[in-house]
């Protein structure tokens, strides 16, 4: 690694907004590691943490698909929307982004499905006509704008959800910070318009502003995989880094350093689950997912205008078809014969 490499990892040279996905699924990836390779038997205080640590809320009222808690089976579907609103905030805003996650039928794997926050369809609970991020706007009230989008993507995909989760900012510096540098790896050149580095393609090791600053780069994409949708796939690609390192330093064999990573998670994440539901309970049932084998789905779509501006469409006849595909595969729980079908639209470097 050249000298001048060396100092653009270590030299951070912009403030960045802290991307919310990489901060939920971290989330996710903590909680695992609470319970895998034997940290679930550090005791009751661990657990307790772990059940308390989280805010929970009852997000999908009426919208909920249902677990039994007795006897955890999959597949398992969650809702995964980022905004950077607080709870206490008193305006509605819309989500900077939005990932179904479908737990397989064995519980062992785990794959994420990118919805465009532009996607121009049908919103809930008039259908009339909009970009997707709109429908949690409905209102300030996190609960009822949560389950307006879902009942939104319920409508769109022909699934249920059966919990979900609405991640805000703050806080993912500090997490990343605690993790280190980590390796991420462009298949292209990623051109910086807010810092304006270069980070050139391959892998390389990262401190937490250049990472936030790849991830931010949306303009330096072209071909299949441009703007948002480039953006997109390095978000997946940085997120499965960001748990496969925190695999590799011990967070799943020391509960300690599992429990105080929690700690520090529980107020940047509402989570909602089935009633009698503890998030322990969820988290070990889940234990065998290895974030190394996450895969990642983006929707047949491509940019457009519509009476929005700028949008996101599932325009052509064979991306409407490609489309409806996944969604049938998303109601099966057969996204792995989608994903054979249509490689192109999926991120397996993520």
């Amino acid at each position: 690694m050249s000298t001048e490499a060396e100092k653009r990892r270590k030299d951070p040279s912009a403030s960045q907004r802290s991307p919310w996905w990489a901060h939920a699924m971290v989330v996710f990836g903590a909680l695992l590691m609470v319970v895998a390779g034997g940290a679930a038997v550090a005791g009751q205080v661990a657990i307790n943490t772990v059940n308390d640590s989280v805010r929970s809320d009852d997000l999908l009222g009426d919208e909920r698909a249902q677990i039994d808690v007795n006897n955890i089976e999959g597949p398992l579907n969650f809702l995964i929307l980022g905004s950077d609103q607080r709870p206490d905030d008193t305006d509605p805003s819309l989500t900077d982004a939005i990932m179904i996650m479908q737990v397989n039928e064995d519980l062992d794997r785990a794959t994420l499905v990118s919805v465009p926050r532009d996607l121009w369809v049908p919103i809930a609970p008039n259908w009339y006509e909009g970009k997707i991020n709109s429908a949690f706007a409905v209102s300030a009230d996190w609960s009822v704008g949560f389950a307006n989008s879902a009942a939104t993507l319920s409508e769109l995909t022909g699934v249920k959800f059966h919990g979900g989760a609405i991640v805000n900012f703050d806080g993912f510096t500090t997490l990343v910070g605690e993790l280190g540098e980590i390796e991420v790896c462009p298949w292209t050149d990623v051109y910086s318009e807010h810092s304006k580095v270069t980070y050139p393609e391959g892998c390389a090791r990262y401190a937490e502003e250049q990472v936030l600053d790849i991830v931010r780069q949306r303009k330096t994409y072209s071909g299949d995989l441009y703007g948002d949708f480039g953006r997109q796939q390095m978000q997946q690609h940085v997120l499965k880094q960001i748990l496969i390192e925190a695999k590799d330093q011990g967070y799943h064999t020391n509960p300690n350093k599992a429990v105080d990573l929690l700690n520090s998670l529980g107020d940047n994440i509402t989570m909602d689950m089935a009633e009698d539901l503890r998030p322990l309970d969820l988290i070990v049932a889940l234990r065998d997912i290895d974030p190394e084998q996450f895969r990642t789905v983006r929707i047949p779509s491509e940019s457009c205008q519509t009476a929005g501006g700028s949008s996101v469409c599932i325009a052509t006849y064979e991306q409407q078809q490609m489309a409806e595909e996944l969604f049938v595969a998303l109601q099966n729980a057969s996204l792995g014969d989608w994903m054979t079908r249509y490689p192109e639209f999926v991120n397996d470097d993520a």
